[in-house]
């Protein structure tokens, strides 16, 4: 019988995005040729894995796990190509899984923890193998781990927005801001917390329609000042209008009720990852044209 060495595995691997013990299997049955070996592979997961991999995969789920005593917490994003796989049981099961594995085992980023033991195999080979049988990309994009100060509240809207927010004090009140994050999607707790990168593109915006509106050159940076506050606080939580009262700070209602924000974390699904557009009528006139 042929010698299946790693490299002919990694090859395998790579040709079909199937499991690395599944390569292993259907090269011992196939005698070590490669050809048969994909073959073997297609016939058992569809080629699906392969086919998916290079697809831009945008939606998907955030979920979270908060220890027992809400002093550490993870959150997790998985992402897959379609809202229909997003709600997938098996698809589900994982996102959670994966979360309770971040707070738990701590992996230090995607590719530890992808490398971690789930269900007897890593926790990439389970992803791989529910590519082929779900037939869409999916990837873990990204985690967190958090030790609170206080206690961590949580809270998931539709699946597609997580939020973690580190409370001291009330807990009702806590998770009314942590809806309120959900819906306001602040960018930091103050304003110590905005990039400057950002302030200074408020900055230069606002002087620049000053400018164009004719306003005198002396008040162009007294404009730019007011502007860059107003976008601090229509951007930081604790200057926010509360969601519930609107006449209210966020910061205002957490002294109402003796508690104390410590930082908070936001996820949106496929945020920053650009998704391609298909002009699926210009497609079908394209290959009309052969």
């Amino acid at each position: 019988m042929a010698e299946i060495t790693a490299s002919m595995v990694k090859e395998l691997r790579e040709r079909t995005d199937a499991p690395m013990m599944d390569c292993k299997k259907a090269l011992s049955e196939a005698g070590g040729d490669m050809q048969k070996a994909e073959e073997i592979l297609r016939v058992r997961f569809g080629n699906k894995a392969a086919k998916s991999a290079g697809r831009v995969a945008a939606e998907g789920v955030v979920a979270i796990h908060v220890a027992a005593d809400g002093k550490s917490a993870a959150m997790v994003e998985v992402n897959c190509e379609t809202d229909f796989v997003a709600k997938n049981d098996d698809f589900l099961a994982l996102a959670r899984a994966l979360a309770e594995m971040v707070l738990h085992r701590n992996p230090t980023d995607v590719a530890a923890l992808s490398a971690l033991p789930y269900g007897g195999k890593s926790v990439e080979e389970v992803r791989t193998e529910l590519v082929g049988k779900i037939g869409e990309n999916m990837s873990i994009r990204r985690f967190t781990r958090r030790d609170a100060t206080g206690r961590f509240s949580s809270y998931i809207h539709g699946g597609r927005i997580g939020v973690l927010v580190d409370v001291s004090g009330d807990k009702a009140v806590a998770k009314d801001i942590a809806m309120h994050i959900a819906a306001s999607k602040p960018k930091s707790l103050d304003a110590s917390g905005v990039a400057p990168e950002l302030i200074e593109t408020e900055r230069r915006v606002a002087i620049e329609k000053a400018r164009e509106a004719g306003k005198p050159e002396a008040m162009l940076e007294r404009i730019a000042e007011g502007t860059v506050q107003k976008f601090l606080k229509e951007v930081t939580l604790l200057s926010q209008p509360f969601v519930k009262d609107d006449k209210q700070s966020v910061e205002q209602v957490l002294k109402a009720h003796g508690a104390q924000c410590h930082g908070f974390t936001l996820y949106v699904v496929g945020e920053g990852i650009e998704k391609k557009v298909t002009d699926f009528a210009a497609e079908v006139a394209a290959a009309t044209k052969v």
